[in-house]
């Protein structure tokens, strides 16, 4: 199926950069984009020279959240095939992300808010502008979040600040992002995809491992589903991958 150009992918050297390309909504995503975004997730997948993902936007906005119209027509009644469907679709699209088998970086401009948000949670790791404005906003809308987004929002940021920005409606900026553990560097605006695709080329040298290691990583720390002596274990096969593949060389 033919994409409408609303969601690009272009790799280069290893690093597989996704924009969201649906300025004129400022990037908010209805259930075809999100279908598109989960076709290129799957297409980077395939891809066996890809170690990194970085996900951006064009325009001044990163992702607005679930379209207005597509939220108004599920309104009506959540609960029918089709409405229920689409919104599926939408928070399909960034849990795909969420499994994406490489390390992946969101690179954020401008405003993220809703299910933004949640496409920004589910990656790997999060450059912000300085001067982006982050909001959950789901309650402001009349809205329950779903998605999962209380655990995402607070594994990250802890049960006070999820607490602040999900249900108080705290909207928050880069350095505050930094200063909560949402972002790792919140840079200029017109520096944030330099350094995201700085930083996922760094891994994207070699893709084997970037995969296995990554594995690892989301079970490990992002789930925090193992102890200490299981992890040793767990961890155990994929070192001693890497150290036979090393003596190859």
């Amino acid at each position: 199926m033919a994409g409408s150009g609303e969601v690009l992918l272009e790799v280069d050297g290893g690093v597989a950069i996704v924009t969201l390309n649906a300025p004129d909504r400022r990037n908010a995503l209805t259930p075809a984009m999100a279908e598109e975004l989960i076709a290129t997730f799957d297409e980077v997948d395939a891809k066996p020279e890809v170690g990194a993902l970085v996900i951006r936007a064009e325009g001044k906005s990163f992702c607005a959240g679930g379209d207005i119209a597509t939220l108004t027509s599920a309104g009506k009644d959540p609960a029918a095939p089709e409405a229920y469907e689409g919104m599926g679709r939408i928070y399909d699209s960034f849990y795909r992300l969420g499994q994406v088998k490489v390390p992946t970086v969101a690179a954020v401009r401008g405003s993220a808010v809703g299910a933004g948000m949640n496409m920004l949670l589910a990656a790997d790791l999060r450059i912000v502008a300085k001067d982006a404005r982050l909001l959950c906003g789901f309650l402001k809308r009349g809205m329950h979040p779903g998605g999962g987004h209380f655990v995402i929002l607070s594994r990250l940021i802890g049960r006070e600040a999820a607490a602040a920005m999900a249900l108080f409606g705290e909207e928050i900026n880069g350095d505050k992002a930094v200063e909560l553990g949402l972002a790792w560097r919140a840079p200029d605006d017109q520096n944030v995809d330099v350094q995201a695709i700085e930083l996922a080329g760094r891994v994207a040298s070699d893709p084997e491992l970037a995969r296995v290691a990554v594995g690892n990583f989301r079970k490990e720390v992002i789930n925090g589903a193992v102890d200490w002596d299981v992890a040793t274990q767990y961890e155990r096969p994929a070192q001693m991958w890497s150290m036979r593949r090393s003596a190859r060389d």
